[in-house]
């Protein structure tokens, strides 16, 4: 067996966590593993990365955006 027969992985710098019930709902932001703030929409994640150094360029980009608990769409608790 060879390395290359194992796909590679880089984890993404942002991770957004699943939705918190509260008024409004929100999601945590996470910048390298470090909380950087709380989201309440698509638009709050790139402020909050962009203020943190991070461009997001791709919001589906799994290499620069992982979303916990549903995706991007998600802002609601189930």
């Amino acid at each position: 067996m060879t390395e290359g027969s194992t796909p590679h992985l880089s984890p993404a710098r942002i991770t957004v966590l699943g939705v918190q019930p509260a008024d409004p709902p929100f999601r945590i932001v996470e910048v390298d593993g470090e909380f950087v703030g709380r989201a309440t929409s698509m638009t709050d994640v790139l402020l909050i990365a962009a203020e943190s150094g991070v461009l997001i360029h791709d919001l589906d980009d799994l290499e620069e955006v992982r979303w916990v608990g549903g995706g991007k769409f998600t802002w609601t608790p189930h």
